[in-house]
């Protein structure tokens, strides 16, 4: 892609992300975002280290929480070691996950069991005790160019500006959880009774108003009274 091209998009992305109505919904548009501008770019997602927990807030592909999960695991990765360094870096780079990484020993063949073949991470924020990171993952080995270094630097700092909105991580998780259990809810009206998505959250809006009870309350109860959910 051609940077005149590029910067176009850019600035089309950041009045849509203007748009968006949570930091929730912005976090992902940007890792969507990062898969279909980035060069190489398979998968992306956002991730928060807080208080030693790895928190996907964000992802687009499969790999990402799986990542995520394992560098929280190990403790260690290019994410996970982001928060820990000292010397100033803000990227944090896998080459080639078959080669033996030095910082990363155990992550690395790990990454690559996954599909993982080359990632970069680009710190977005550091306070006190919680860091934030984009990563961005391809399945090819050696696919991050000079240039993919270049564009994820610029949706870093989309993501940064985004989670700086934000209060804590811990209310952004919890954000992310309700949502999760309002969808699954959703799921199993729509599977129950035949609904479309918008009827099935209609009818947990009637139930949420009727009750007096959150939304997010109204689904936990949905789902702790089916097999195998709650």
């Amino acid at each position: 892609m051609e940077w005149s091209e590029f910067a176009e998009r850019m600035a089309r992305l950041a009045r849509h992300l203007l748009a968006q109505e949570s930091t929730q919904d912005t976090l992902d548009e940007i890792a969507a975002a990062a898969v279909k501008l980035i060069d190489g770019c398979d998968a992306a997602g956002i991730l928060a280290l807080s208080r030693g927990r790895t928190i996907t807030l964000s992802a687009c592909g499969d790999v990402v929480g799986e990542s995520d999960r394992l560098q929280g695991e190990l403790c260690e990765g290019p994410c996970f070691d982001a928060a820990r360094r000292t010397n100033g870096e803000r990227l944090f780079r896998i080459a080639d996950t078959s080669q033996p990484q030095r910082d990363w020993p155990r992550f690395a063949p790990a990454a690559r069991e996954l599909g993982i073949g080359s990632m970069m991470g680009f710190l977005l924020y550091t306070r006190r005790e919680d860091f934030g990171a984009l990563n961005l993952y391809s399945h090819s080995a050696g696919a991050f160019t000079a240039e993919s270094e270049t564009a994820g630097w610029l949706l870093a700092s989309h993501a940064a500006v985004a989670l700086a909105g934000a209060r804590t991580v811990d209310q952004l998780e919890h954000a992310l959880e309700t949502r999760h259990a309002i969808g699954e809810a959703m799921g199993i009206l729509r599977e129950r009774h035949g609904l479309g998505e918008e009827d099935a959250f209609d009818v947990l809006r009637r139930i949420s108003q009727h009750h007096n009870v959150k939304l997010r309350d109204v689904a936990r109860t949905i789902l702790s009274g089916t097999p195998g959910k709650g």
